[in-house]
């Protein structure tokens, strides 16, 4: 890490001790403070509980592979602080983001009452889009939507919600419905909806849109065929308002993310039938092939075989063995794993005994990881297969190596920390 991107880090990471507050008064004020840089974005807003990564992703590649200018803000990073913010295929460079972090700093001086870390984070991204004078942002929710700080952006393009499923709790509600209300929260007056969710959640969010009498496409009812699973990625068709979408190579796996694509296509759609864009075919199939993110199904070596994955919570680790039953069939898996407190660890730690012939527990060095003891005797009481247990996620991690002749493949999943932790130096935002 460079002098420069460590004392940003620094600086920026003073305002943890302001916690996480949801609620729109202090980026109302801070931006207001910097001249409103987001006012005249042209933004793709996203939230959801899992896929919003991906989808945003997806819509963000094709953006840039039609000859769009745009930009990206999301969360978490894994490997690179910059991650967080990314301008025409690149992350911003420490120089940049140095001089952001002054700006909004500097700003934020004058306020009554202190920013959050990712209220300042937030404000950076926008003076940083601001300045690149972009046709294009795709803006993805930190937490919830309704009081997330991106959700300040009063007329977006096009507003998009993904997959709903029960995650921060503590924070959005305890049902499907009540999480979903909180995602809803971006969906503003006479501004379509593109909604992947199902069930409940996908009835809360169609009221939220009838009563702001917002457009809304359902990306859940798109048909879609399957054509071919690889660990390298999938090929599949969809018809998308009377539209075929022949053979849609990904290279991010499973067949959740070729939902996530199918939600990111119906919003491409939209932006074309709304002739905010032209579309090329064989550009926007460069754009959904080149979409990657780190840690989701991703291959980190081949021989041995390990597959990196957040599955974070009770969904993303059931949507993770899915893809894992599908992929590597009869396969003996070791899994790598530690879970942060305030996560369904029974949940999670069920769908992994699933599908592992063994598992490495371990404690990320989060403050909110869970102790690996406590890990140690939720596992014990349900395996009847090999449970290992070593803090340090690095020597987790070269234990499960040395081990890697008894089984076909290590996964290592449960915290994006826990894949910090053991490849970069850098800690992740989560």
């Amino acid at each position: 890490m460079s002098a420069l991107k460590g004392n940003v880090q620094a600086r920026i990471s003073e305002f943890a001790k302001f916690g996480s507050k949801l609620g729109l008064d202090n980026i109302r004020e801070l931006c207001n403070l910097l001249g409103n840089p987001e006012k005249d974005l042209k933004v793709v807003h996203v939230a959801g509980t899992n896929g919003k990564g991906s989808v945003s992703r997806y819509i963000y590649e094709v953006l840039l592979s039609l000859g769009y200018t745009a930009g990206i803000f999301s969360s978490p990073y894994v490997r690179e602080f910059n991650e967080r913010i990314e301008a025409n295929g690149k992350m911003i460079s420490d120089e940049a983001l140095f001089l952001h972090t002054d700006r909004v700093l500097e700003a934020a001086k004058s306020m009554k009452t202190s920013p959050t870390e990712f209220e300042i984070l937030t404000a950076i991204g926008f003076s940083y889009f601001e300045e690149q004078d972009l046709d294009f942002v795709v803006l993805e929710v930190g937490l919830g939507g309704r009081g997330d700080s991106t959700n300040i952006i009063d007329k977006p393009l096009v507003s998009v919600i993904t997959g709903i499923s029960l995650d921060h709790t503590d924070r959005l509600g305890e049902t499907e419905a009540e999480i979903a209300a909180e995602k809803a929260g971006i969906i503003k007056s006479g501004c379509p909806v593109v909604s992947g969710a199902t069930g409940e959640a996908a009835k809360v969010i169609a009221r939220k849109a009838y009563e702001l009498r917002a457009p809304l496409v359902d990306s859940s009812k798109v048909k879609y065929f399957i054509h071919e699973r690889t660990l390298g990625g999938y090929d599949f068709s969809a018809i998308i308002d009377s539209k075929r979408y022949d053979h849609i190579e990904i290279s991010m796996v499973g067949e959740h993310q070729v939902r996530n694509a199918v939600t990111a296509l119906v919003a491409i759609e939209y932006l074309r039938m709304k002739k905010y864009i032209s579309l090329d075919s064989g550009k926007l199939k460069e754009g959904m092939l080149s979409a990657k993110l780190p840690a989701r199904f991703e291959v980190a070596s081949a021989d041995p075989l390990v597959i990196v994955d957040g599955a974070h919570n009770a969904e993303g680790a059931s949507v993770l063995v899915d893809t894992l039953r599908v992929l590597l069939p009869e396969k003996k898996i070791l899994f790598v794993t530690s879970i942060l407190k305030d996560k369904d660890a029974e949940g999670i730690l069920a769908k992994f005994l699933e599908a592992s012939a063994g598992i490495v527990l371990t404690e990320s060095a989060n403050e909110k990881a869970t102790p690996v003891g406590e890990l140690e005797a939720k596992v014990c009481s349900a395996a009847d297969h090999p449970v290992y247990v070593e803090a340090d996620p690095r020597k987790a991690y070269a234990l499960a190596l040395s081990l890697a002749g008894d089984y076909d493949a290590i996964v290592i999943a449960g915290s994006l920390y826990l894949v910090s932790d053991i490849f970069c130096s850098g800690d992740v935002i989560e």
